[in-house]
């Protein structure tokens, strides 16, 4: 424990599978999920209780040409077991790093994780456990943007952390656009009005719904998550 005193109790970390595949074309790099683990573990070290929901990307990117003219649900389910195979690789990095990760997931492999059930993920959070949420919503045609929405709102969570390659929500593509300048915070309405396509409208609309608090931060940038649960001007804040 540190003397720091955090914003936020628990939260909801949403990490895009594409984050793992640091400078790679896909797959895991090994270095950048050692290091997004030790970001984690500093967080923790605050004593905030830590959810994750981690995308598939990475993984189904590369087998994303044999979905072409596949049915919607069975590519679907092809990237919640993507997301599965990430949920495992982060479990495992973070208990090797001294934490003790637990991976539910929302369909049912018993042989592999343990099933989702809300009272069981609430009682980990609360010893301490980092819980990692797999398989998405375990429906088709459900983002896993939407599954952090959905999971947020479940245990509880004070704010959604979506973590991504940018270090908030700008004006403009900061890439295209250099007099782009980056929002402190903006309303789930004016960014929706705006069309700033933070997240999918379904996880936009049931965040806002719940009154659920979304900080868009990147995970790349060093200490970053650590700034936004301390309550630092890191990333934007999007509320209701």
């Amino acid at each position: 424990m540190t003397d720091a005193k955090p914003a936020y109790k628990r939260i909801l970390l949403k990490l895009s599978g594409e984050a793992l595949m640091g400078d790679d074309s896909f797959g895991i790099n090994r270095n950048t999920i050692v290091r997004m683990v030790n970001e984690i573990v500093d967080v923790t070290q605050l004593g905030v209780e830590v959810a994750v929901v981690i995308g598939g990307g990475n993984i189904f990117r590369g087998v994303a040409g044999g979905s072409v003219g596949m049915d919607r649900a069975t590519a679907d389910y092809m990237g919640m077991l993507a997301t599965v195979m990430n949920a495992l690789a982060l479990g495992d990095t973070m208990n090797k790093a001294g934490l003790t990760a637990r991976v539910m997931s929302a369909i049912a492999i018993e042989q592999v994780v343990e099933p989702y059930v809300r009272p069981k993920a609430l009682q980990y959070l609360e010893e301490g456990k980092v819980v990692i949420f797999a398989a998405g919503t375990g429906n088709p045609f459900f983002t896993t943007d939407t599954a952090a929405a959905l999971r947020g709102a479940e245990i509880g969570a004070e704010i959604v952390l979506k973590a991504t390659k940018v270090d908030g929500v700008y004006t403009a593509d900061p890439k295209k656009d250099p007099t782009a300048t980056r929002y402190g915070k903006i309303s789930f309405d004016d960014a929706m009005s705006q069309n700033l396509g933070i997240m999918d409208a379904t996880a936009f609309a049931l965040c806002r719904d719940q009154k659920l608090p979304v900080k868009v931060f990147s995970i790349f940038k060093h200490g970053a998550l650590k700034r936004v649960v301390l309550g630092e001007d890191e990333g934007t804040l999007v509320y209701a």
